[in-house]
């Protein structure tokens, strides 16, 4: 069994780089099949290291809409964008877009939560006239307005919205499924307001759902013009928040990202903290791993059925059924370890020698603190100066 110096020599030594060639040609062999296609269209999102505004790294994963496929991966450290967390996920997009743009000139579309930072690239920055399409994803859409809602009902005489969050979601996702148009968006968008006062017809227009169910009728109705109904009105018909709807008509989501980026944690725990080149190929682990696996077969009983499992959501308190798919086959792990065992016979020097830090290492740029640590014994005189380093009393 290997000890922890000797598993991160060859971690470092002979996997690392191994590893990001063998993603490059998958990623290659993916690319390769895009090109054939008239149009592509993307869908991107960012995942960080650990929550808050501490993060040291950031991944951008870019997934075509059609194959779920995962066409790039790019991971930033934070200490390349002077210290900032915040920047890290613009910087890592526009690596993605120019990266992408170089290997693909049929992207026709690029679908992103709706990053402030992001948005701005295409509205009037260096994206403006690149001939790509900004859309936003209807599923972080639909939680950012759940949380409005949400927020609304905490304040005064506001709380009967609570009752009414997931109608209304549900409301925008059928609104932008089934508008073309911004008008027609609006058309069918504003009759919530009528629909949550229980008046399902009205001078203008209706309600487009089946007559309700009796346990619908007697559910608790918000008064016309009462204190909800104005807040609601405010969330509603913002200004600033309708602006960015016809970016949501092209009904994209990127659900499937944020399974792939839960299933990073399987290769690079929150946990543990990792030196740059290691995160890195630990994120093309898992992205080598979601793309061999992505079209998996539902797994079948003796008799021939399919094989489902429960599943409890804490947050929604709703149960949901998914289908249990084949176990996975792991078939590309063998030749990874054939490239990476033949690195190993065929190198020059052993393990006692360091490996050199490549250019493009972040650690490069410096420490993570900004300076350099202090000694054990300056740490210990300032902690006797606090009184914490004193002998306890007796």
């Amino acid at each position: 069994m290997l000890d922890t110096t000797t598993f991160h020599k060859i971690q470092d030594r002979f996997c690392v780089d191994n590893i990001e060639h063998f993603w490059k040609n998958n990623q290659g062999n993916v690319i390769s099949q895009l090109k054939s296609k008239d149009s592509v269209v993307l869908l991107g999102d960012a995942r960080m290291d650990s929550p808050g505004f501490c993060a040291q790294f950031c991944s951008y994963t870019a997934m075509e809409n059609d194959s779920k496929k995962i066409v790039s991966i790019v991971s930033l450290d934070k200490r390349e964008t002077g210290g900032n967390s915040v920047a890290m996920e613009k910087r890592t997009f526009m690596k993605t877009m120019d990266t992408i743009s170089e290997e693909l000139g049929n992207v026709k579309e690029f679908c992103t939560d709706a990053n402030i930072q992001i948005s701005a690239l295409f509205n009037r920055g260096q994206y403006k006239d690149s001939g790509v399409k900004h859309t936003l994803d209807i599923w972080h859409g639909a939680k950012n307005l759940s949380k409005k809602i949400v927020a609304a009902a905490k304040e005064k005489d506001c709380g009967l919205l609570l009752n009414c969050t997931r109608d209304i979601t549900n409301h925008f996702w059928y609104c932008c499924k089934e508008a073309q148009t911004y008008e027609e968006f609006m058309d069918i968008w504003t009759g919530v307001l009528h629909h949550v006062t229980d008046v399902h017809e009205w001078y203008l227009g209706s309600c487009r759902h089946d007559p309700l169910e009796e346990v619908q009728q007697h559910k608790d109705w918000i008064p016309k013009s009462s204190a909800a109904h104005k807040r609601l009105q405010q969330i509603v018909l913002d200004a600033r928040w309708l602006k960015n709807i016809p970016k949501y008509l092209s009904f994209r989501s990127t659900a499937d990202l944020e399974s792939f980026h839960n299933h990073i944690l399987m290769y690079a725990s929150k946990r543990f903290s990792f030196s740059p080149p290691v995160y890195q190929a630990r994120v093309m682990l898992a992205g080598l791993d979601y793309n061999h696996h992505l079209n998996r077969g539902p797994h079948r009983k003796a008799d021939g059925t399919h094989q489902y499992s429960k599943l409890y959501n804490k947050k929604s308190k709703m149960w949901r059924l998914y289908t249990i798919k084949n176990k996975k086959d792991y078939n590309y792990i063998p030749d990874l370890q054939s490239v990476i065992l033949q690195s190993r016979i065929l190198a020059a020097r052993g393990l006692s020698e360091k490996k050199p830090e490549r250019p493009d290492d972040p650690r490069r740029l410096g420490l993570l603190s900004g300076a350099p640590a202090p000694s054990v014994q300056e740490l210990q005189q300032q902690k006797a100066r606090r009184g914490l380093g004193q002998p306890a009393q007796q």
